[in-house]
C-alpha cells in the first residue's frame, strides 16, 4: 500500500478512484523517480500495482502481435499487464456496438484482468497524418485507409471499448512543420482536450495530451494548459515525429518542468534503450514502444547484458549476425547452434528452445518463431525497465545510464559495416 509520506493523486475526480499514483523514490541528482502505479481494472475490478518507470506492452487490436493470451503469463507480472492499444485498429470492425455490448475491450479480448490503456496514436498501424487534420479533427494513416477522427466520435469509442487508462485526441505534427502550424496543433490538442474532459464517460482515467513539435515555447505553453485541467496524468506526445535525439532532451524537460510532479507522465515514440533513458532522465514514468514489434519482426533478439557490464566478444558470436545487443537468429551461423539466446535467461523460450530451432522455424516461415521471439524479447526488455528502477533506488541512475550508452556504443562501433545493411532500421 501508499505510504503517506509518499506524493499520491487526490484530484477529487471520479476517475482518481480507478488510479493511484506515489513517488516512492527521486534520483538524487536528477529528474528521474521510481513511482508505484495502482490502477483499478474495469474488467474485474482487481487492482494491479507496477512500479515505474515501466513499459506498456505494444499491441495491435488490443494484443501483442505475436504473443497469443495463454502465452501472456509466460512474461514477468504485473510488469507486463499494461497493454497499449489504439482505438483506430477498430476503424474496421467490429463496431462499436458490439464491443460496448460485449463489455468493452477487457472482456472482448478476454483479459478482464489486465489494464489497456487507449492511445489514438501508435508507430504499427496508426500513424497521424497533420496534413490532412483540420480544426474539425485529426487524420491518421491506417491499414483500413486514412481516417479524420473528431473529438465526439473519439469519445464514443472510448465510452464503447471502455479502456482503464485514456488519452485525449492530439493533433500530433512533425518536426518539419512551420512555426504557425505548429502553434495551431497546441490550440487545437487544449480544445480537443476540453471537450474529451466535457464527454468523458463516468469510469476510465484520463491522461492530457501535450504537443507543441521542435518548440520549447510551445512545448511549455502546451504543458501548463493541460496542468491546468482536471486530468489524472500526462501524455507527452509528437515524438518519433523526426525530432532528433540530441534535442529532445531540451524538450522534454521543457515539458515536465511546467507540470505536477505528483501526476504521471507517459511519452510516445521513445523506443530505443538509449531514448528510454533519456526519458526516464527527464522524469518520464511510462512507455509505449514498438522497439520489442520491430525487433521480432526482423528476427532479431536482445542479448545485451543485464548487469550493465561490458559484453565480452563471444567468439561464437558473428559479426555478421550480431552487434553484441542483439542477434540475428536468421543468419546461417545459428544453423547447429545448441545454446539458448541468453544463457541464465528464465523465459520461457530460453528455458525450452535453442537458436537452432528459432533459426529453422524462421527460415521455414513459422509463426511460432516469433512467438518466441517476441516473449524473450519482451522479458529482456522487461528487465532493463527492473534494472533502471533498482538504479534510482540505489542512486545510480546517471552512473547507469551512462555506462549502458557507452557499451553499447561501443558495441555498436565494434560491429561490422555488413551487420548493419543486415540490420535495416532496427537498432
Amino acid at each position: 500500500m501508499l505510504q503517506e509520506a509518499e506524493l499520491s493523486i487526490d484530484d477529487g475526480a471520479q476517475e482518481s478512484k480507478n488510479m493511484k499514483f506515489a513517488i516512492k523514490t527521486f534520483c538524487k541528482s536528477g529528474r528521474a523517480r521510481v513511482g508505484l502505479l495502482q490502477l483499478t481494472t474495469l474488467g474485474n475490478k482487481e487492482i494491479i500495482e507496477i512500479e515505474t518507470p515501466a513499459l506498456l506492452l505494444t499491441t495491435r487490436k488490443g494484443l501483442p502481435a505475436f504473443i497469443p493470451p495463454d502465452h501472456l503469463p509466460f512474461l514477468p507480472s504485473p510488469d507486463s499487464r499494461l497493454l497499449h492499444f489504439s482505438p483506430m485498429h477498430f476503424m474496421e470492425c467490429p463496431d462499436l456496438k458490439t464491443i460496448s455490448k460485449i463489455g468493452g475491450v477487457h472482456r472482448l479480448l478476454g483479459l478482464q484482468g489486465y489494464g489497456f490503456v487507449a492511445v489514438p496514436r501508435d508507430s504499427i498501424l496508426s500513424l497521424p497524418e497533420c496534413n490532412s487534420s483540420n480544426k474539425n479533427g485529426a487524420s491518421f494513416e491506417t491499414p483500413c485507409g486514412r481516417f479524420l477522427v473528431k473529438p465526439l466520435e473519439y469519445m464514443k469509442m472510448i465510452s464503447s471499448m471502455k479502456p482503464d487508462l485514456w488519452v485525449s485526441l492530439a493533433d500530433e505534427v512533425h518536426a518539419s512543420v512551420t512555426v504557425k502550424r505548429n502553434k495551431v496543433s497546441v490550440d487545437r490538442t487544449i480544445t480537443w482536450l476540453d471537450t474529451c474532459i466535457s464527454l468523458k464517460p463516468r469510469d476510465g482515467v484520463l491522461f492530457g495530451s501535450i504537443v507543441g513539435g521542435c518548440n520549447v515555447e510551445e512545448r511549455t505553453r502546451c504543458a501548463q494548459e493541460v496542468a491546468k485541467r482536471n486530468v489524472s496524468g500526462y501524455y507527452i506526445g509528437g515524438f518519433g515525429l523526426g525530432d532528433s535525439i540530441d534535442e529532445r532532451s531540451t524538450y522534454l524537460h521543457a515539458v515536465t518542468d511546467s507540470l505536477p510532479k505528483e501526476k504521471p507522465r507517459q511519452v510516445c515514440g521513445l523506443g530505443l534503450p538509449e531514448e528510454v533513458l533519456q526519458g526516464i532522465a527527464a522524469g518520464i514514468d511510462l512507455f509505449d514502444s514498438t522497439y520489442i514489434y520491430h525487433l521480432t519482426l526482423e528476427g532479431f533478439a536482445l542479448i545485451f547484458p543485464l548487469n550493465n557490464d561490458k559484453c565480452t566478444q563471444d567468439p561464437q558470436l558473428c559479426p555478421m549476425a550480431s552487434d553484441y545487443t542483439k542477434i540475428n537468429l536468421k543468419a546461417t551461423v545459428y544453423r547447429k547452434d545448441t545454446s539458448r539466446i541468453v544463457e541464465g535467461c528464465t523465459c520461457y523460450t530460453c528455458q525450452n528452445h535453442t537458436k537452432a530451432y528459432i533459426n529453422h522455424l524462421l527460415n521455414v516461415h513459422e509463426m511460432l518463431a516469433q512467438i518466441l521471439l517476441e516473449i524473450h524479447n519482451t522479458h529482456h526488455y522487461l528487465s532493463f525497465f527492473r534494472l533502471i528502477r533498482e538504479a534510482i533506488t540505489e542512486g545510480k541512475f546517471e552512473e547507469f545510464r551512462q555506462k549502458f550508452i557507452q557499451n553499447r556504443r561501443g558495441h555498436l562501433l565494434a560491429a561490422s559495416p555488413i551487420t548493419f545493411e543486415l540490420e535495416s532500421p532496427v537498432r
